[in-house]
C-alpha cells in the first residue's frame, strides 16, 4: 500500500467533522467540525472521480457542531444526528437532500436519545439509524443503544440486558457483514483512551477476545470488504497515533498494516472514506501536535484493492 499527499484546496482546517460518500459513490459530503474555538456549519462535497472540492450554498439546516455523526441513508439523502457547540448538545436529526439541495428536520418520535456529542452511528441492515454510547452536558457517558426508523420516524430504545461495553464516547461503530453491530475503543471517566472491541448480535452484546491495536480515541476508519480500516488517533498518553490496522469480520486478532512512506502525520479527529470506484481510501483534516489540519492523502494497493 501507498500514501500520496493530494494537491487540493478545500474546507479550511478541522477536527471532529464527518465525511460520507453518497449512494452512487460519487461526492463524499463533509460537514462541520471545529478549529480550537471556531465551529463549522458549512457543508462541501469532494468529488471522487476529479479529485476537487466544493462547497455548496444550501438553505441554512443543521446549526454548527463537532463530534456529531453521519449517514447516507438511501431514499433519504445525508443524515446527521447529535453533536456539540461550545455548552450545548444536539439530538436533533437532520437530511440534507441532494434533489433539492435543501435541509430537512427529521421529526423523531419514541424514545429519543438524550442529547450528547462523540457517540457512533451506523445504517444498520434493518435500514435504520444504529446509535451508542457518547457523552453529554453534565458530565456523564452512557452505554445505550438505539435505533431509529425512517419510515415511524421515532427511536427505539435498542439497549441490550447483560455485559456490555463500558460507557464511552470518542468511539466508532460499524455493522459487519454478518449483521453485527461493532463497537471498538474511544475514552471513558478517567481513562484517555481504550481498546476494546464488542459485537451486538441476537440481542446482546459480547466481547471479543483477541490482540487489538493500541488503545485510541477519535481515531479515523473505512468500511472495506469484510474489514474496517483504522487509522490514528488519540493515545493514552495524549498523543497522537499514525498506525494503520484492519479489524476482520469474524476474526479476533486486528492486523497491522505497513504503507510506503512518506505517510501522513499521526493526528485523531480525521475522517476516512473509501472510493470503491478507484480502488483507495481518502484522509482528511483532523488535529495533531502543531493544531488541526485540511490536507487531504490518498491510500491505495493491498489491502484496500482487495489485494
Amino acid at each position: 500500500m501507498t500514501w500520496t499527499q493530494l494537491d487540493v484546496v478545500g474546507p479550511p482546517s478541522r477536527e471532529d467533522h464527518t465525511w460520507t460518500v453518497d449512494g452512487d459513490g460519487r461526492l463524499a459530503y463533509l460537514f462541520g467540525g471545529r478549529d480550537g474555538a471556531t465551529v463549522y456549519d458549512d457543508l462541501w462535497t469532494y468529488d471522487l472521480e476529479s479529485d476537487g472540492w466544493t462547497r455548496l450554498d444550501v438553505p441554512p439546516g443543521p446549526e454548527a457542531r463537532f463530534g456529531h455523526e453521519a449517514a447516507w441513508v438511501e431514499g433519504v439523502g445525508l443524515v446527521i444526528f447529535a453533536g456539540q457547540a461550545g455548552s450545548r448538545f444536539f439530538d436533533d436529526l437532520w437530511a440534507f437532500s441532494p434533489g433539492t439541495g435543501t435541509w430537512r428536520l427529521l421529526s423523531a418520535g419514541g424514545d429519543v436519545p438524550v442529547a450528547r456529542y462523540g457517540t457512533c452511528a451506523s445504517v444498520g441492515p434493518d435500514g435504520r439509524l444504529w446509535i451508542s454510547h457518547g457523552f453529554t452536558a453534565d458530565g456523564s457517558r452512557f452505554a445505550d443503544t438505539r435505533a431509529y426508523d425512517f419510515a415511524a420516524e421515532a427511536w427505539a430504545d435498542e439497549t441490550p440486558d447483560g455485559a456490555a461495553p463500558v460507557e464511552r464516547c470518542l468511539h466508532g461503530c460499524w455493522w459487519t457483514d454478518a449483521g453485527e453491530l461493532t463497537l471498538y475503543a474511544g475514552q471513558t471517566t478517567g481513562v484517555t483512551a481504550l481498546g476494546d472491541r464488542w459485537l451486538l448480535s441476537r440481542g446482546g452484546w459480547s466481547q471479543v477476545d483477541g490482540a487489538l491495536p493500541p488503545e485510541r480515541n477519535l481515531y479515523a476508519r473505512a468500511r472495506l470488504d469484510g474489514a474496517t480500516l483504522v487509522f490514528g488517533g488519540q493515545a493514552p498518553d495524549g498523543g497522537y497515533l499514525g498506525d494503520l490496522w484492519l479489524l476482520v469480520d469474524g476474526e479476533a486478532d486486528a492486523v497491522a498494516l505497513e504503507a510506503v512512506a512518506p505517510a501522513p502525520p499521526g493526528r485523531a479527529g480525521a475522517e476516512m472514506v473509501r472510493d470503491g470506484v478507484r480502488g483507495r481510501v481518502l484522509l482528511f483534516g483532523g488535529r495533531d501536535g502543531q493544531g488541526t489540519r485540511a490536507d487531504v492523502w490518498e491510500l491505495a494497493g493491498g489491502v484496500v484493492t482487495g489485494r
